[in-house]
């Protein structure tokens, strides 16, 4: 392996596995369980850190290639895998933070995450602060002496914010706390958050990694320090990725590349195309110039994602008409498929969101999440017209 290799590349070769056969593609180890032969070699797999494989919920052949291809593309010394997006997320979060020790992280994040910050680890007697905004100044304005966890999530849910991720790792660095960084909607190949200066970086592998929405899986990429701490929670939490949704997130990774500039390039002409139209108040994409953090994005990432959202004129009822005449795009929850998907954050995916604090974040009424998948540009253009007629 080197690491001169081009992201597809590596994508495609990293992380192979042994095999007797010489498969081309990596076998499964559809498997809950592995024998040994003797007492002795029992107990060396009862290790921590055994130097083989006794239990799926411990370690996985199949896994740990996901697992190596992941902390390969990352830039990471090692990555973990797990049962879904959020199992990541905690797990690193536990792993970074406990009792008596405070956290900090913005409110426009996806819901489950800030349900994280804002209620469970409170009840853990983690302290933590939620912000009102992504900027570094309100990171730096947060912190306590017993500070431990900076959380990011760039390009943020639902609303595309963008977070200065070098910043903010700086000001976790000297104040001896880490930083995590959910790049879910970013991907690999559009920023590698450790480059920047963060310690771990979270993905839900159900969105893009995966990328054909068949899957629920996660990873979690860091150094072999944390992860080695992260594998005994996970262990005790049990979140483990079942070996054939481990399999199904590898073989997505072969194809990232081409899905996402594919979606990169759609999404831009989306969001220029619904900047100009009379029934969109707003547009939220880091590739618009008009994108309040346009230019900070430009300096960390690659391209600026197949996500975005906008706004449309009228609130609630207008963007529900307009969501409910797409013919191309999908009402479903999720992202990062090759199929285009439409939500609606006001009456779904950020319910359990006070009002108060949504509205405060910006997530307003009229607020659609889009997703673009690999269908042909014009026909999703002509879709999304259509339908903002219906608006």
């Amino acid at each position: 392996m080197t690491s001169d290799w081009g992201f597809t590349t590596k994508a495609v070769h990293g992380g192979k596995m042994a095999d007797a056969h010489k498969s081309v593609a990596p076998p499964i180890y559809q498997t809950a369980t592995f024998s040994y032969d003797t007492a002795e070699e029992g107990a060396r797999l009862g290790q921590e850190i055994p130097p083989g494989y006794v239990y799926t919920r411990w370690a996985n052949p199949t896994t740990r290639a996901f697992e190596e291809k992941m902390a390969l593309l990352e830039g990471a010394e090692d990555a973990l895998a797990t049962a879904s997006g959020m199992s990541a997320v905690s797990t690193a979060v536990l792993t970074a933070v406990q009792r008596g020790e405070h956290a900090i992280a913005p409110s426009a994040i996806y819901q489950a995450t800030y349900q994280l910050f804002a209620e469970i680890l409170p009840s853990y007697g983690i302290e933590t602060t939620i912000l009102g905004d992504t900027e570094s100044a309100s990171y730096e304005r947060a912190l306590r002496q017993n500070t431990k966890l900076l959380y990011i999530e760039t390009p943020n849910n639902p609303l595309l914010g963008i977070t200065d991720i070098p910043a903010v790792a700086r000001l976790a660095g000297s104040h001896n706390a880490l930083t995590i960084a959910d790049s879910t909607f970013a991907t690999p190949y559009n920023q590698n958050p450790i480059a920047l200066g963060v310690d771990v970086v979270v993905h839900s592998a159900t969105k893009y990694l995966g990328g054909h929405h068949d899957l629920t899986g996660g990873v979690l990429a860091g150094s072999s320090a944390f992860i080695k701490h992260a594998k005994r929670t996970l262990r005790i939490f049990g979140g483990t990725i079942d070996p054939f949704a481990a399999w199904l997130a590898m073989r997505g990774l072969i194809t990232l590349a081409l899905r996402v500039e594919r979606q990169n390039q759609t999404a831009l002409r989306l969001a220029e195309f619904l900047v100009a139209h009379p029934s969109v108040e707003r547009v939220h994409y880091p590739g618009l110039r008009s994108h309040p953090g346009h230019e900070i994005a430009r300096r960390q990432m690659r391209a600026f994602t197949g996500m975005l959202s906008f706004e449309v004129r009228g609130g609630y009822e207008p963007g529900v008409r307009a969501l409910e005449a797409l013919r191309i795009a999908k009402r479903a929850t999720s992202l990062g498929g090759t199929t285009t998907l439409v939500s609606h954050p006001a009456s779904l995916s950020s319910v359990h969101m006070p009002r108060d604090v949504r509205e405060a974040a910006g997530i307003t009424d009229g607020l659609i999440r889009v997703s673009v998948g690999i269908e042909d540009a014009e026909d999703l253009l002509e879709d999304f017209g259509q339908a903002l007629t219906s608006a």
